[in-house]
Order: C-alpha cells, then sequence, then structure tokens
C-alpha cells in the first residue's frame, strides 16, 4: 500500500516538499529500492544509517543505526532544520559528497601552502613570538603600563628636535679631540658624585647642543662642562651637588661667580629646553626587551653607551635611540646571546639587525680600544666587580672581523 501510495503521488511533490507541513499520518514506509542507482548499488554492502533498506528478497529490515524522523511546522525556519538534519542524519548524496569534499580541499590547501613555503625557505614566525615586557608591571602605577608606547613613540618623533649634528666647524678653538677629554673627565666627576645615569648622559646633551649654538674658547670648555653637569643635577637629582662642590672638583679653576653666569648663559641659549630623550631613555626600555635581563647584560649595555659618549663621532652620526638599540646588540653579540637580536627587540625598538650593524661595529672598536686609550674612566668604572668587570671581557670579533673587512 505505501508502494501504490507513493506512486499515486503527482508530480510536483518534489517542490511541495520545500514547504513541508505537519505530518498527520508518520506510519508509511517508503520502498527507495528504485532510488538506488548503478554506481551506489556497490555501496549498500556497507550498512548505512537509511530510514529502510530492501533486500533481494523484497523484505524490509531496520537499520542497525537509529530511525531518524524529522518533523516540522510552517513556524519553524527552514535553516534550522538543515542544520538539525547535518547533526543528527550523517552525509548522504550528492551534495553531501560535494560539501564534504570542499570541506577537505581546503585543509589541504592550507597544508600543501605551509610546506610550500618551508620548502621555499619563507617561513612566517607568528606575532606570538613578541614577548609583552610590560606584563608584569600591571598592576605598577609608577610604570605607566597604559601609555608607555605611545610615550615611546613620542620620544622618537622628539629626539631629532635634540638631536645634534657636526658642529665642529664653527668651533675655531675646540676639536673633537678636546670635547672627548672633557665627556671622559665629567664621567669621572659623575661616578665620584655618585649620581644618576640620567644626569651623564643629559649632561653630555646640554654640552653638544649649547657647543653648537655658541662659540667657545678653549679655557672656557671645562667650564660649560661644570655648568652643563650643574644644570642636568638640579634636573635630575633629589640632592644635587652646591656650586662650591663643582668649583673644588675643577681644582679652583674658576670661581663661584663664573660657575653661575655660565649656567645662566647655557640656559638662555638653550631656552630652558632641557626635557630631551637622551640615549638612557632609550636604554632603559630596550635593556628590558632583551628578555631574560641580567646585571651583566645590562652593564656592558651601558658599558657601551658611555664609550660612545665620549667619541665624537657616535655622536654626530647617530640619534640617541640608535645609539640605545646598537648598544643591546653589540652587548648580545659580545656576550654571545642566542639569537643576537630578536622578534622582541626588533618590535619595541623598530630596528632590524642590519639597521644596527654599522653603529654596532663602532661601538666594538671603541671596546677594543680602550684598554689602550689615554681616556681610561669608562674602562675603569666597568672593570669594577661590582659592575661584572665587563670592560675586561673580549670584543665581539665577528663584528671586528666584518668592521675591517
Amino acid at each position: 500500500m505505501a508502494t501504490e501510495a507513493c506512486e499515486n503521488k503527482p508530480k510536483n511533490v518534489a517542490d511541495q516538499g520545500r514547504n513541508r507541513r505537519v505530518l498527520q499520518d508518520i506510519g508509511n514506509l517508503v520502498d527507495i529500492s528504485k532510488r538506488i542507482t548503478n554506481q551506489e548499488a556497490e555501496k549498500i554492502k556497507k550498512p548505512s544509517f537509511e530510514t529502510t533498506k530492501v533486500l533481494a528478497a523484497g523484505k524490509i529490515v531496520q537499520p542497525e543505526g537509529p530511525e531518524v524522523i524529522i518533523i516540522s511546522s510552517d513556524e519553524e525556519d527552514s535553516e534550522q532544520v538543515k542544520e538539525t538534519k547535518k547533526k543528527k542524519e550523517p552525509a548522504k548524496g550528492l551534495n553531501s559528497k560535494q560539501h564534504s569534499t570542499k570541506k577537505n580541499v581546503k585543509t589541504l590547501s592550507a597544508i600543501l601552502s605551509a610546506r610550500s613555503r618551508a620548502a621555499c625557505g619563507r617561513t612566517y614566525k607568528p606575532k606570538d613570538h613578541v614577548h609583552d615586557v610590560d606584563a608584569a608591571d600591571v598592576d605598577n602605577e609608577l610604570a605607566a603600563v597604559e601609555y608607555i608606547d605611545e610615550l615611546y613613540k613620542y620620544y622618537k618623533f622628539a629626539e631629532s628636535e635634540s638631536r645634534v649634528y657636526d658642529y665642529m666647524g664653527s668651533q675655531p678653538d675646540v676639536n673633537a679631540k678636546m670635547r672627548a677629554i672633557l665627556v671622559d673627565w665629567l664621567i669621572e666627576v659623575h661616578r665620584k658624585f655618585e649620581l644618576m645615569p640620567e644626569t651623564l648622559h643629559l649632561t653630555v646633551n646640554i654640552v653638544d647642543r649649547f657647543l653648537s649654538l655658541k662659540v667657545v674658547s678653549r679655557k672656557e670648555l671645562q667650564l660649560v662642562g661644570i655648568s652643563s653637569m650643574l644644570i642636568a643635577c638640579k634636573y635630575e637629582e633629589i640632592w644635587a651637588p652646591e656650586v662650591n662642590d663643582f668649583v673644588c672638583i675643577s681644582d679652583n679653576s674658576y670661581k663661584r661667580e663664573q660657575v653661575l653666569v655660565m649656567e645662566k648663559t647655557i640656559l638662555r641659549k638653550l631656552e630652558w629646553y632641557l626635557t630631551v630623550p637622551t640615549p638612557y631613555v632609550f636604554l632603559v626600555r630596550y635593556i628590558k626587551a632583551s628578555s631574560p635581563p641580567d646585571k651583566e647584560m645590562e652593564n656592558m649595555v651601558y658599558f657601551l653607551a658611555e664609550l660612545s659618549l665620549v667619541h665624537y663621532a657616535t655622536v654626530i652620526l647617530y640619534g640617541p635611540s640608535v645609539i640605545a638599540a646598537s648598544a643591546v646588540y653589540a652587548a648580545r653579540v659580545t656576550l654571545g646571546r642566542s639569537p643576537f637580536w630578536t622578534q622582541t627587540l626588533e618590535h619595541y625598538t623598530g630596528f632590524s639587525e642590519d639597521q644596527l650593524r654599522e653603529c654596532a661595529k663602532l661601538m666594538v672598536s671603541f671596546h677594543s680600544l680602550a684598554g689602550e686609550s689615554k681616556l681610561k674612566a669608562v674602562f675603569k668604572k666597568f672593570c669594577n666587580p661590582e659592575r661584572c668587570s665587563v670592560a675586561l671581557l673580549p670584543p665581539a670579533k665577528c663584528l671586528l672581523i666584518e668592521n675591517a673587512r
């Protein structure tokens, strides 16, 4: 009876099936033997979860799996019905096969693309390799984690305003060698007064900016140095040395009044512009990005950075951020840290290894000559065991060889 009912259905039954009504009678079983094509005949050997199976004897056999009957109403969404079918019924028919094949092709394509890139050497590292150096300081209000990235973007933008270029041509009585002697002596004074590292970098910045704006005689050069350090101490230190301390340390070469007059002259010439990004500002950030940080690494970076302060060529050729990043790179090469430059460092510094190599070579050459140089303030300072004696370590040979070529 069920077969006859099926045969007596009108031709447009397929169209009506799209908008199915609530079934009144679900007891009718449909003979599906007539729907099986020649290509699908071989698949009947394996058990499947069809509603019914008709064998050669014509007997109806219940399937091994549970019978799934979907009843939908007018209010049910057709998309919801399709999703229910996908979850409860196994895929069958041509449309199901096409859907499954498309899914596999997608996965296979991704795998083949990845293998192709690897074979060509084009491997891409995920962004997860960039370590968040501020994660540990989230609860530290002084770290200003919410604003730190914007701050350093501004520092990089503003460093060009306070950067000095070749000014020795405008100084008839002063040369680069005299400047080096002055800076070496200021480093020694800085160590004796036990001042903050920020003070030293700001002092050298003030000296260079003032010399680039005003002609100074040879006799006044030391006066410019102690007056610049006095200004930097007032800006950075909690307890700044007194004017008489600087007069005494200069072997009474100048009077107290002379120091105060030079201090006013410098401030007027610089227009009181003292909030500048020095190399130290970037050094703190870049050392933090060179994880895992340790005392030896930190002292080696400061050693190379202070050596570069003494030499005029470094200051005029490279900006503060480049000097700081190059000091970190040269220190990692010197200490054999692997890799020499990481994704984290490139992310936070904004410089690649190739951009820093030339400046790093210059620093390593200063390191190789530090023990034999007459200007030994930096060398003696970092020979101290408290600073891990980093000045006594051999310089980076690989960078020295490249520099010799």
